[in-house]
Formats: C-alpha cells, sequence, structure tokens
C-alpha cells in the first residue's frame, strides 16, 4: 500500500478509481482530512491532503503525528510526500521538479516524535536519520522522471522552517551558507515521524518561486498558485509512472528503522 500526501487535487489523478473515504481519530487526534483510498497503475494507493481540502490549514498547525499514524494504521508501507518550495541554489528555478535527498530542520514547537515519554511507559528512541529519504522510493521516482523525459533535479537539500510567513533576505542568506537548496514548511518532522513508523518516504518538490532576496521583486502566492497549477500534470505524470516501479518488497532499511533504536 502506497501513500501520497501533498496538495488537494492529486486524487483526481488520470486512472485514479477512488473506493473509498476513511477517517481515522488517532492517539494524537485526527488528521488533516479524510483518506482517500482507491487504485492507480495497479497499485492500492492512499491520498491525504497535508492542508485540509480547503487547504485551511498551516504549516505550523498541521497534526503531523496524527497524518502518518494513520497511514500506518491504513497498512501504508510507503508514502511519497509532495510540496511546493522556494528555490535557494542557481539550479533550482520556478517550474523545476527536485528529488530531494537531504534535510535540514529549523522548525520549533512541532511535536516531532511517538516517542515523547508522556504516558511514562515510552521508551527513549534514536532513529538514524543519516539518510531521511528512502533510497529504493527515490529510485522510483528517478527512473520515472527519466522515462517521462521529466526536467527535474535528482537531488536537493530542503531546509524546513516553522512558517507561515516566509523568509527574511538575511535567512535565505544563511540558509545557502548552510547549503540548503530549497526552503519549504512541511517536510519535517513529517519525514522524522514516517522513519520512526518505519513507513518508507521520498520526497517531491516543485520550486514554486525563488526565495526572498534573490530577486528584487516582492514575492506574492498568487506567483506560487500559478506555478503549482502549470506543474500539476507533470507531478502527476512523475507520480503514476513511479507507481508502476516501485518494487513489491521492501528491500530497504526503513522498515527496520526501530532495531537497535531504543534505548
Amino acid at each position: 500500500m502506497i501513500g501520497i500526501i501533498g496538495g488537494s487535487g492529486f486524487y483526481e489523478l488520470e486512472g485514479f478509481n477512488v473506493q473509498n473515504l476513511r477517517e481515522i481519530l488517532t492517539p494524537f487526534g485526527f488528521p488533516s482530512g479524510s483518506y482517500v483510498i482507491g487504485e492507480l497503475s495497479d497499485r492500492e494507493v492512499v491520498f491525504l491532503p497535508r492542508h485540509g481540502l480547503e487547504h485551511n490549514i498551516p504549516p505550523h498547525k498541521i497534526n503531523y503525528r496524527a497524518n502518518v499514524w494513520g497511514f500506518r494504521e491504513l497498512g501504508v508501507e510507503r508514502l511519497v510526500s509532495v510540496g511546493a518550495v522556494g528555490g535557494i541554489s542557481h539550479r533550482m528555478v520556478p517550474g523545476k521538479v527536485v528529488l530531494l535527498d537531504q534535510i535540514i530542520d529549523m522548525t520549533k514547537a512541532r511535536d516531532s516524535t511517538f516517542f515523547d515519554g508522556a504516558d511514562g511507559a515510552d521508551s527513549v528512541v534514536h532513529i538514524d536519520f543519516t539518510e531521511p529519504f528512502c533510497p529504493e522510493l527515490r529510485q522510483a521516482l528517478w527512473e520515472a522522471g527519466e522515462k517521462t523525459e521529466i526536467e527535474f533535479e535528482g537531488a536537493g537539500t530542503y531546509i524546513c522552517v516553522n512558517g507561515p510567513r516566509l523568509e527574511t533576505r538575511a535567512e535565505i542568506r544563511m540558509f545557502a551558507m548552510l547549503g540548503a537548496d530549497v526552503v519549504g514548511m512541511t517536510a519535517m518532522p513529517e519525514a522524522s515521524l514516517a522513519r520512526e513508523a518505519e513507513i518508507c518516504y521520498a520526497g517531491v518538490s516543485v520550486v514554486t518561486n525563488y526565495a526572498a532576496g534573490i530577486m528584487k521583486k516582492k514575492l506574492t502566492t498568487t506567483e506560487v498558485k500559478d506555478v503549482i497549477r502549470g506543474t500539476t500534470h507533470v507531478l502527476k505524470e512523475l507520480l503514476k509512472g513511479a507507481l508502476k516501479l516501485i518494487p513489491a518488497e521492501r528491500k530497504c532499511a526503513c522498515k527496520e528503522a526501530l532495531q537497535e533504536a531504543k534505548m
């Protein structure tokens, strides 16, 4: 079972046969919305709109723990995350699709683990997060991009900020010095929670605008929406192609992330 989390509208993929909607109450509260369950490219797929169907949940208010927990409860073993980012490095131009390979976490005040000791019974867990994205999922997405001749970047470092405000010029200069290629607001703690849940996780980002200070003009949400509309079809083709290439059996380390992680 494969999950897709991203902007509303992705369950409108051509050929996506919607079979069911599931609303789940998790130990951490309700997820962002109902899970849309169906078939695509002969694979069982579960979709969740990260910001809600009306896009009314800001990034710092998303219930990341509930979202990931709900995927696991439904039997999802692989999760592909789709999101919009600002481009920092020179090759990250608006419209570019990026297969992420690293993350820098700058968020704060977000519930970032399932093992927080709140009930007094949890073990202390330190997952290995050296490689935050599943190599098997990244390989499937890479091959799908090559086959569909989509212009994409095969690697990129995502720096995750708290939001919902956009960044200052000085912050972007600092992020560039840290090695960040793109900036966004939702990859963390989504990625690390997926690892704790032993779910394979891959991140696909669309550069919707240049980050603050790179261009002289003011950043607006209008340009972000325009680029998203222009690249939705590309993302859908990439996802449909990747679903055909993802191996049936997981051989990566993601499925055993909790082994030797507990103190």
